[in-house]
């Protein structure tokens, strides 16, 4: 079975082709970062645009890249949610449309099952079940994965996911957009020590993460003090070691609360190489494992969608003609497979 995945659900069109059998044929991937950075941010309607300009000649590269036609094609997995709705109904309309022409199934995709599922693309999967920590720009959430669509939401942010705060933070120390890897990599050249960050929320019980109170504290900070480069990046490293220690606090809660032993982290703040140093650390002192996606699967991107596509696929799940998007979509809401 040979599927073509689209992801368009903010500013990245992402395109693969996946196969049940070969794996990973190909994949595309267009970012729209230069095209927001005048902005700070995404602009939703400039995003929506950008897609429709770029995902046909993506579909094109894709699929030569992969040594196909159109008519090899035996299904189409594109994000239905969550996500800007101008630019999740882009992928929508043109998969469903396209699926249609070949005569082929296509099936809406959740954006945050195909984060949750790209470490299933490398050598070394993880194997069920597992808990899944899932931290973007727009969402931060503990899962308990039990099987696909057999999600338990165990904790989420209530307000500013971890990804919307390192952009804010950064924003806040003029660093360009987009600013979470601006501000990591600003992080790496401070000194430990300087300052001392808040771990929100860990000292109450339970799961749910809270990233906009650490957020203020970063801005009081920069306020308060010399703006020099060294002084920044020591402000940066403490925000950074903020985050992560939180969300390995609350990751350690949930690993105990369940009883699990493996442990997945995807999404975009998945790359931050001090989140994914200090969980590697701490999953071998807990005697358990920890798998994450390749840093450019981290990000959105198709593969992720053709792989979650195709297992629903597989179980014969299927879009009816009326192309839907939806912009908020509860993880623990999906069917089973």
């Amino acid at each position: 079975m040979q599927i073509l995945g689209i992801e368009t659900s903010c500013d990245e069109t992402g395109i693969a082709v996946y196969d049940d059998k070969q794996g990973l044929l190909s994949h595309t991937l267009y970012s729209q970062v230069k095209l927001h950075a005048d902005y700070g941010g995404v602009v939703p309607e400039l995003a929506s645009r950008d897609h429709v300009r770029k995902i046909i000649p993506l579909i094109r590269e894709a699929l030569k890249k992969a040594n196909l036609e159109f008519g090899d094609l035996d299904g189409i997995a594109y994000t239905k949610g969550p996500g800007l709705i101008g630019a999740v109904l882009v992928g929508a309309c043109v998969g469903r449309s396209l699926a249609f022409s070949l005569g082929i199934p296509a099936v809406g995709v959740h954006h945050m099952e195909g984060h949750l599922l790209a470490p299933m693309l490398e050598e070394t999967p993880p194997e069920f079940p597992f808990v899944a920590l899932l931290v973007s720009g727009g969402h931060s959430m503990l899962v308990d994965v039990k099987g696909i669509g057999q999600y338990e939401v165990l904790g989420e942010s209530v307000d500013d996911a971890a990804g919307e705060a390192f952009d804010k933070t950064a924003k806040l120390m003029g660093l360009d957009y987009p600013g979470g890897p601006r501000l990591a990599k600003l992080a790496a050249k401070g000194e430990p020590d300087q300052y001392k960050f808040p771990r929100p929320m860990t000292d109450r019980p339970g799961l749910n993460f809270s990233f906009s109170g650490l957020k203020t504290f970063a801005a009081n900070t920069i306020a308060a003090e010399p703006d020099d480069e060294q002084t920044r990046a020591n402000i940066a490293r403490a925000f950074e070691e903020a985050v992560v220690d939180t969300l390995m606090i609350k990751c350690k809660r949930a690993l105990k609360q369940t009883n699990r032993k493996r442990l997945v982290i995807a999404g975009g703040v998945s790359a931050n190489i001090r989140l994914r140093a200090d969980l590697t650390e701490m999953m071998q002192n807990l005697g358990g494992e920890v798998f994450y996606p390749r840093s450019e699967f981290c990000t959105d991107n198709g593969a992720m969608i053709a792989y979650a596509g195709m297992q629903r696929l597989k179980a014969g799940q299927n879009e009816e003609l009326a192309v839907k998007g939806q912009p908020r979509w509860p993880l623990d809401t999906l069917e089973r497979v």
